[in-house]
């Protein structure tokens, strides 16, 4: 394993989890320095967590445009989603940069958000007028590949 100033380079998400674990040793240990052990492990836990979150949101965003884009016969914001896409893909990027362990989680994160966010952009649609029915998309299975998800890919636009 890299040393420790490395891995905060290397793996924001695995550093978090390892200075987690060094805390919680140390609190076990029965160290005497007069510090918060178990809430500061919890605390430092939490920085990797919040960056899981990040990317949750943002494949969440991500998704909700692509099947916009792929589903809705609304002319004007295609544009505005458009850019959204392309945004969230390099937000995405930077964040797999900063902890590549997370490029692990990648399948399973987008099978999760893709369960809560199609349905809602399904009935959405619907609701709008922009699409006749919510028979599609499978909000079971994600729809899209993890190379169209963060590559250059757009959806045709309904027909």
């Amino acid at each position: 394993m890299p040393a420790t100033r490395e891995l905060y380079e290397e793996d924001f998400v695995r550093w978090a989890e390892a200075q987690a674990t060094a805390l919680r040793r140390a609190a076990a240990a029965g160290s005497n320095l007069p510090l918060d052990w178990l809430n500061l492990a919890e605390e430092v836990e939490s920085l990797g967590l919040s960056q899981r979150r990040e990317l949750r949101s943002r494949l969440s965003t991500l998704i909700e445009h692509l099947l916009k884009l792929q589903y809705s016969n609304a002319p004007d914001p295609r544009a505005g989603w458009i850019e959204t896409v392309g945004r969230e893909r390099r937000e995405i990027e930077l964040l797999l940069e900063d902890s590549p362990s997370l490029r692990r989680e990648l399948g399973s994160l987008v099978a999760l958000e893709w369960s809560r966010t199609a349905p809602f952009v399904c009935d959405l649609l619907v609701e709008r007028r922009e699409m006749d029915a919510c028979d599609s998309p499978d909000s079971h299975a994600p729809g899209y590949a993890e190379d169209q998800l963060l590559g250059s890919w757009l959806p045709d636009p309904p027909r």
